[in-house]
């Protein structure tokens, strides 16, 4: 294993130092969460933290089925003592409804990372969707589908994002707002973010050249290929 060992926390802390890095995100314009195996539970970021400086104590552990306080750490192999998140602990993230909805509704999904990539939303003030345009975008992207504009917070915003989520798909555009990407793995979800900006400039670099009528998206053979493909490597 080459990514971050342990923790999950460390795992997500480590997507935050990368995406500010990568100019995906600034500040702590953007949430980041994990499922907590064995636990109806998940890490995820508290309100106002700067992604670039994530920590274990930047994260709060929530109860996926019903939002209230968890305490994290009784079944998933962490090495300090579990203690409840109070009410002098910090909030979590104003975007928490947006991930307890996603995992209650893809059980399948263990890792979430909400961002404001420039491009991509560039792409969706303009009216433009994001391209498939290499093997590795279709690879794991697969299909980026358009949540229409809600309050960012809101419930509405979580329901209409999870609903669009529930066929399978795993990257989403929040219009005017941001991106979800969501994965089976901290990792994967990586990817997903920096492989979805990398679709998007891509995208717009053909729109500045007045060429994006001619930009060749992957061939459908590659994509129902991979649609009948049961193995998924991150």
């Amino acid at each position: 294993m080459n990514y971050v060992p342990g923790d999950l926390r460390d795992q997500l802390a480590h997507v935050g130092y990368d995406v500010v890095q990568a100019g995906l995100v600034c500040g702590s314009g953007g949430n980041l969460s994990a499922r907590i195996p064995g636990e109806d539970a998940c890490w995820v970021t508290v309100s106002g933290a700067w992604l670039e400086r994530l920590s274990r104590s930047t994260f709060t552990a929530v109860r996926i089925s019903d939002g209230e306080p968890a305490t994290a750490g009784l079944t998933s192999g962490h090495s300090e003592t579990p203690v409840p998140r109070g009410r002098s602990a910090l909030e979590p993230t104003s975007e928490l409804a947006l991930h307890l909805a996603l995992y209650r509704t893809r059980e399948d999904v263990n890792a979430i990372v909400h961002l404001h990539p420039q491009t991509a939303l560039l792409l969706d003030a303009l009216g433009e969707h994001i391209r498939i345009v290499t093997t590795d975008h279709a690879f794991y992207l697969r299909r980026v589908s358009t949540v229409a504009f809600r309050l960012p917070g809101t419930t509405e915003l979580a329901a209409l994002t999870a609903a669009m989520a529930a066929d399978g798909t795993d990257c989403l555009v929040l219009s005017q707002h941001g991106s979800v990407v969501m994965a089976e793995s901290v990792e994967l979800a990586h990817k997903r973010a920096r492989n979805l900006e990398e679709a998007a400039q891509l995208t717009y670099r053909a729109l500045t050249a007045g060429r994006l009528d001619g930009l060749r998206e992957v061939p459908e053979e590659f994509l129902d290929r991979l649609q009948s493909t049961a193995v998924v490597t991150v």
